[in-house]
């Protein structure tokens, strides 16, 4: 089994005999020897091969050792009078497993904007951006995993295909098997699954069912929202990351959502300083910062009543109106994260009417015990809250918005049969990854963006 180039870097000694796989990021050929550095995707850093004439005249395929070309390596390590490095391979084997056209390949050795990368996404992940992106993300979920392990909590699975709106603002994908061609009615009882089916835009209500078994639970996993919106913080397939927890309150579930944020920002910053370094240089010069305040910093606190007067007296000419009853656009949100509170802060206790049917409504009967998470530089990054565990008060709220019961029997039968107070929030877990990077636009930070007009591969 060859090492990955990361272990080479971090742990390997002068006189090791290592063999490594990669692609070729650059070839350099002088006099005496040929430079070629090849990366496997393990570490920002590729690792440098040296590869001596001797060996290069008796490699036909040398040639062939181009930018993007997939290869293998076998040598041993020395200490590199190089800079930028402690450790070279001087190779004594070369195969080439791939070719890549240098006159086609369109990854050369130069800097390519966000924008052509997109137009080529089955090739981006090779770039050092979207490199130190996918380690980030990839560190940012263990960490969710293992903040929510650690504590007790059962990683649930809940339904991709759902036949209810969690959220109620009709922002569904339906599922079908149906032909829409044929004029009139659509007949969903004659469809697949016997009635209209969706795909979820939330785990939470199938969540608070396990949660009711569990007592702690959590779901971490794809959700789609058919909002027609091109915007840089929008997707129409992202993942959530949506915990529930049975015998708990708002306060509960605000304490949660802070000590969550503070360790995936403390493991990443960990774990990948080597990635968090290159974007505090090449995308964000706060990054590090940034991080660094999320994950060590108490959040600030104020009851959404409260925000609202301090918007009112900012003296700020905000592009939305403020005004007690109407939801903080991003632009109200990030005032009260980066300039009033210069921290994270919690807002908690929303109008009712903003909100969705399954939040509890408070003693006055005009809020609900919801909170958002605001970020400074993105705004909201968690919003979660209380449910309503009393049957007759989640019966109203749902006919107070204007839904059908019939689809929500079982959601109800949860209050009828042993219902507890109980409490829980979603984090998008892209928007995540995007304010730990700094990376201007949300497709940026998934492999596969999947947004309006465009579903590629």
């Amino acid at each position: 089994m060859q090492q990955r180039i990361k272990d080479i870097l971090h742990q390997g000694q002068v006189g090791d005999r290592v063999t490594v796989k990669g692609w070729v990021r650059t070839k350099r050929e002088l006099k005496e020897c040929t430079f070629v550095n090849v990366n496997d995707g393990s570490t920002l850093a590729g690792l440098q091969v040296v590869i001596p004439n001797t060996v290069a005249a008796a490699t036909p395929a040398i040639k062939d050792l181009t930018t993007g070309a997939a290869a293998e390596f076998s040598g041993e390590l020395v200490r590199s009078p190089g800079k930028n490095q402690t450790i070279e391979l001087h190779a004594q084997q070369i195969h080439l497993w791939g070719g890549a056209d240098p006159e086609t390949y369109p990854l050369q050795k130069k800097r390519h904007s966000f924008e052509f990368l997109r137009t080529i996404g089955h090739l981006r992940p090779r770039t050092n951006t979207l490199g130190a992106v996918m380690r980030v993300r990839n560190a940012c979920a263990t960490a969710i995993h293992q903040f929510f392990q650690e504590r007790g909590f059962l990683w649930v699975h809940t339904p991709i295909i759902t036949a209810s709106d969690c959220e109620g603002a009709g922002e569904l994908f339906t599922v079908t098997t149906l032909d829409f061609t044929s004029e009139g009615n659509i007949d969903f009882s004659q469809d697949f699954f016997g009635r209209r089916a969706y795909l979820t835009v939330s785990g939470q209500l199938e969540a608070e069912i396990m949660a009711t078994a569990f007592t702690n639970v959590y779901t971490f996993g794809p959700t789609f929202r058919a909002e027609n919106s091109n915007t840089s913080r929008h997707l129409a397939e992202f993942w959530m990351v949506e915990p529930e927890m049975a015998f708990c309150d708002l306060m509960g579930d605000m304490e949660l959502a802070e000590t969550f944020l503070q360790f995936v920002f403390r493991y990443v910053l960990d774990h990948c300083p080597e990635d968090m370094a290159f974007f505090q240089e090449r995308i964000d010069h706060s990054v590090m910062a940034t991080a660094e305040q999320m994950a060590s910093q108490p959040f600030a606190r104020l009851s959404y009543t409260e925000a609202i007067q301090v918007l009112e007296k900012s003296g700020r000419a905000f592009e939305f109106p403020v005004a007690w009853g109407l939801d903080l656009q991003s632009e109200h949100e990030r005032y009260l994260a980066e300039e009033y509170c210069q921290r994270p802060v919690i807002v908690y206790d929303y109008p009712a009417a903003i909100k969705a049917f399954y939040m509890r409504l408070n003693e006055d009967g005009k809020t609900v015990a919801a909170m958002d998470v605001l970020a400074p530089k993105i705004g909201e990054i968690i919003g979660g809250s209380q449910r309503e565990e009393r049957f007759d008060v989640l019966q109203e709220r749902i006919l107070t918005q204007g839904l059908d019961p019939a689809p929500y029997w079982w959601y109800l039968d949860l209050r009828r049969y042993g219902s507890v107070p109980h409490a829980g929030f979603g984090l998008g877990f892209e928007r995540l990854v995007q304010f730990m990077t700094g990376m201007d636009n949300i497709r940026d930070v998934i492999p596969f963006p999947r947004t309006p007009g465009n579903a590629e591969f």
